[in-house]
């Protein structure tokens, strides 16, 4: 673990640190910091305003100072003179409480006082798109059935290898990549690991995807359904709870071979939880009036969506929003590329921790097809039919409200409604199109 700053710049040639931090709307926010003066910013923070970024300020706030985590620093594979490292605001002494990894934090935190440690992975997919991001950068790419096409895959073969080298240089265990469902599409994973790990890792991952592709003349983006008729952008998390965090760790509380699927008393119950708080759940896993076109998207021209619009779960059956592949983990397959990397984890640990609590259950498991019978399913909710729903049904979990946070809820639920209104207020070509002659 990287304890000086300025020392690991000393070792290792690094000019600049990126002192970053993630807003309520997901937006990485960062400030270049000379190595020289690193030392003194790793205990004060850099100064931000925090109204000018997605937090509930204004401009009369005094300044937001970012507070460098050493343990995050990451050398930038591709411009090595650099180094990111992921940041907690904090404002007069005091962390920053609407802050996404502050959120996080709390959270762990809170868990570890239960002995419970969250250890999770995400599936993060992406589109590569031309620099205007209105075509797919693969003209060839036309397949009807795209997904794990090698052709296609080769034909971004530099994009993807570069990528994958680096997570493999930084240690993160990467093992596959493929082609995605949809055209254009692409996904690639890496190992497991505690959630800040995993949510400071997506981040990056997020911020280096984008940088590749820009240095290859491409754009990456993780939106939640940028083509239409085509399969979306998934998040799918897949989420075990252990003995203790890191290598520490020796037991997966989880894990019970006597129990249904290998899912111990626990893990039901934190499963519980998830299905119990979903529909609220739905305004941070899928926080943007985009994310709707996918969770409750027709069916696209491969046949399937791959996302789910019915709070169900199952063993190993991708068409649920939740599945259990295997003995002590399962799979959240609800949120999407827009999800907010810290707030995601953030609110996964606040359902399945009063799932435990309450000793909730998920209810019965059902395995048929749900796009082709999910009309059997009787008392399953549906999930929101839209932002605004979702909004609405965060507002009314007031457990789930209270475990991420009221300072947090108060300012994500105001700063959301005010871009649904925003939304609301723009005319489109389809309100022409369709009712200009009624």
């Amino acid at each position: 673990m990287t304890k000086d700053l300025a020392a690991f710049a000393a070792e290792t040639g690094v000019k600049y640190f990126m002192i970053s931090f993630t807003d309520l709307f997901g937006g990485q926010r960062a400030k270049l910091v000379p190595a020289q003066a690193i030392a003194d910013m790793q205990e004060e923070g850099a100064g931000f305003a925090g109204f000018a970024t997605w937090l509930d300020m204004t401009p009369a706030h005094p300044d937001m100072l970012a507070v460098p985590d050493p343990s995050s620093v990451i050398q930038l594979p591709w411009k090595p003179e650099v180094a990111w490292v992921a940041a907690n605001p904090v404002m007069e002494g005091e962390d920053v409480a609407q802050a996404p990894r502050n959120v996080l934090r709390r959270l762990i935190e809170e868990a570890a006082s239960e002995g419970l440690h969250v250890k999770t992975g995400v599936e993060a997919e992406y589109f590569l798109l031309t620099p205007d991001g209105n075509a797919l950068s693969d003209e060839f790419d036309t397949a009807e059935k795209p997904c794990y096409d090698q052709q296609a895959v080769m034909r971004r073969y530099d994009v993807v290898r570069e990528i994958c080298d680096y997570m493999l240089d930084l240690g993160w265990g990467p093992y596959q990549n493929d082609h995605e469902d949809a055209n254009g599409q692409f996904e690639m994973n890496w190992e497991f690991d505690d959630v800040l790990v995993t949510a400071d890792r997506h981040s990056f991952f997020k911020f280096m995807t984008k940088s590749v592709a820009e240095r290859h003349g491409f754009r990456a983006t993780f939106m939640p359904k940028p083509v239409e008729g085509l399969t979306g952008n998934g998040c799918h998390a897949h989420i075990s709870v252990w003995d203790a965090p890191g290598a520490k760790a020796k037991t997966n509380i989880f894990a019970d071979d006597a129990m249904e699927l290998g899912l111990s008393e626990k893990g039901r119950n934190f499963l519980g939880g998830i299905m119990k708080h979903a529909s609220a759940m739905a305004a941070i896993t899928n926080p943007t009036v985009n994310s709707y076109k996918r969770i409750n998207a027709p069916r696209t021209t491969s046949g399937a969506t791959w996302a789910p619009n019915t709070v169900t779960w199952t063993s190993n059956n991708r068409t649920h929003m939740v599945r259990v592949p295997g003995p002590g983990r399962f799979e959240l397959r609800l949120a999407d590329g827009a999800a907010n990397p810290y707030l995601l984890q953030a609110v996964i640990i606040a359902a399945g921790l009063d799932g435990i609590r309450t000793k909730a259950d998920p209810g019965k498991r059902h395995e048929i097809d749900m796009y082709a019978e999910g009309h059997k399913v009787k008392g399953a909710p549906k999930l929101p039919l839209n932002m605004l729903d979702a909004l609405r049904a965060y507002d009314k979990d007031k457990g789930l409200k209270a475990a991420m946070g009221e300072e947090f809820s108060q300012a994500f639920i105001k700063l959301k409604t005010n871009e649904w209104n925003s939304y609301m207020s723009h005319f489109s070509q389809w309100e022409k199109d369709n009712t200009l002659d009624i």
